[in-house]
């Protein structure tokens, strides 16, 4: 199953639906812990939602509490208390913990489907951490990460 990664910073509204709408996304999963922030912009809970209906012909779902970080761990990472690899492995961490491959089914990527958070790049961000973590629990899991020019650390 391939599953897609993107995040709406260093986008317009334009291109950003326009790749969503390009790869056939049918289901935009937000994996943020805030989605109502006013530097969200176009992509706030509630206009990304209108916006997926009516451009993309997408549903929304927010799955902050299987796929977000906890506030303290996302603080910590943003005050440079910790590090990124620190922060990675509390992630995964906590993902484990959260057992998200027993209590995430497979069918809610039946849709082509994208995980959505702030970061321009999958490199420091979560997202690339639970495509990664669904792969090694699930098997057969390809990560697209949108826009396709994205660089990646392996």
């Amino acid at each position: 199953m391939e599953i897609c990664t993107i995040g709406f910073t260093k986008h317009t509204a334009e291109s950003f639906f326009g790749l969503l709408r390009d790869e056939g996304v049918g289901r935009l999963i937000d994996v943020r812990l805030n989605n109502a922030g006013q530097l969200s912009g176009f992509a706030k809970r509630d206009d990304l939602r209108y916006f997926l209906d009516h451009l993309c012909n997408a549903e929304y779902v927010h799955e902050p509490d299987l796929l977000a970080p906890t506030e303290e761990l996302l603080k910590g990472y943003q005050k440079k208390h910790l590090s990124w690899d620190d922060y990675e492995t509390r992630f995964v961490e906590l993902m484990a913990h959260r057992k998200i491959e027993d209590k995430l089914s497979p069918d809610l990527f039946d849709l082509r489907t994208a995980l959505l958070c702030s970061e321009h790049t999958p490199d420091h961000c979560h997202r690339r951490l639970v495509v990664e973590y669904l792969g090694h629990h699930w098997g057969d899991v390809t990560p697209i990460h949108l826009p396709r020019t994205c660089s990646v650390i392996a």
